[in-house]
């Protein structure tokens, strides 16, 4: 997930490691954009030491606990204490989008019978997840836009009411 987009990197049917594809997908990224990430938040099957060292390798930062002992270091070791709660709560933003793909797109109730098929409702899905993504921050630069001036707002999503006045 790259600024809340959602890219489907492999996909795959057969029993494989995870892991294994944290390489391919940085470079990847890299085609893509330019340049290498700054921090690769992820799960624990892909803290494997050759993806440490490749990330150490090409300067990025790859979540998670190190796997040797804590620095002597207090500083260093109290600043590590700080980024993992924030690599987990940005870590949290993607387990959600997977859990919104599956809740609210279907992604879990794909019962079509060819692979093909499957694959193609898949990635309809991330096409789709996308697409309203785009759609969300247009609606809301564009009624931020028209609204910041003209009119005062007030709403209450809770109780899904507002109420939108004239400022003069």
């Amino acid at each position: 997930m790259v600024d809340g987009f959602a890219y489907l990197d492999v996909l795959s049917w057969d029993a494989y490691h995870e892991g294994k594809h944290l390489q391919a997908s940085v470079e990847k990224y890299k085609q893509q954009h330019g340049y290498y990430p700054e921090v690769v938040l992820a799960d624990q099957i892909y803290r494997t030491r050759d993806n440490r060292k490749y990330c150490n390798k090409h300067g990025i930062r790859l979540s998670g606990p190190k796997l040797r002992r804590p620095s002597k270091n207090k500083q260093l070791n109290e600043e590590l204490k700080q980024i993992e709660p924030q690599d987990a709560s940005e870590r949290n933003a993607i387990e959600g989008k997977f859990g919104e793909g599956k809740r609210r797109y279907g992604l879990g109730l794909i019962s079509t019978c060819l692979q093909q098929t499957s694959e193609t409702v898949i990635s309809l899905n991330f096409l789709l997840m996308n697409i309203e993504k785009i759609l969300r921050d247009s609606f809301c630069a564009f009624f931020c836009q028209m609204f910041s001036r003209k009119v005062g707002y007030l709403f209450n999503f809770k109780k899904i009411s507002y109420q939108i006045w004239d400022v003069q």
